[in-house]
């Protein structure tokens, strides 16, 4: 491995890492606040990631795929989010189907299973990103369990952003990124599904007054 490679390898370990980080911290802090701004930070970590994979790997498309990252999730979404918190009010995540102690401990554990699934392909892959592709793993089994543990219609919309994320982490460290059309396609797809999951919250919060789809359960009386 050359030096170039090394350090590509190195900042991709570390931009993962934080990327991962991001995510973990939905399941430490408890203010919808603070999951929105882990989000919108967690996007541009990745978009950054992407834009250095593109250099080293030249592909200027991926360019692109940097600069509709850090638009639409990094500044777009973010934006969205904030003013659906605004509206609801200091919503925050006090009782979450699993405690926060509990939630550390097994997205620990999940983070390990990703590194022992992703071993056989870490071990044969040769690009210099391989090394990162355990942390994307990790992210997509995190905001999983992120969407299953927790109360708040918000916070899971959050956590689908974050799934998301993590997929488009591991395309770009698997794959050196996909073809620009695709991105494309995803981000539609994304931002679709974003909208619709808005509708779902403000219909809740319009039937219950709450944004806590634990609420969703009256419907069944």
């Amino acid at each position: 491995m050359t030096m170039a490679d090394s350090l590509f390898s190195q900042v991709s370990v570390l931009g993962s890492s934080l990327v991962l980080i991001f995510g973990i911290i939905l399941l430490w802090r408890r203010g919808v606040r603070a999951y929105i701004t882990a989000l919108a930070w967690q996007s541009w970590v990745l978009a950054g990631v992407t834009a250095t994979v593109g250099w080293f790997g030249g592909d200027p498309q991926l360019y692109w795929v940097a600069g509709l990252l850090l638009v639409i999730k990094g500044l777009g979404i973010p934006r969205l989010l904030r003013a659906m918190e605004a509206r609801f009010g200091a919503a925050r995540e006090l009782e979450p189907y699993v405690n926060t102690a509990t939630s550390l401990v097994i997205a620990g554990l999940l983070v390990v299973f990703a590194y022992a699934i992703t071993r056989p392909l870490v071990a044969v892959a040769q690009l210099p990103t391989r090394a990162g592709m355990p942390l994307a793993m990790g992210l997509v089994f995190v905001s999983l369990f992120v969407i299953v543990s927790r109360k708040k219609a918000l916070t899971q919309v959050i956590g689908f952003l974050m799934l998301e994320n993590g997929i488009a982490l591991l395309a770009v460290l698997g794959a050196y990124g996909v073809p620009l059309i695709v991105e494309i396609g995803v981000f539609l797809d994304v931002l679709m599904g974003f909208l619709v999951m808005q509708i779902f919250v403000y219909q809740i919060h319009a039937t219950f007054d709450s944004i806590d789809v634990e609420q969703l359960n009256r419907l069944r009386h």
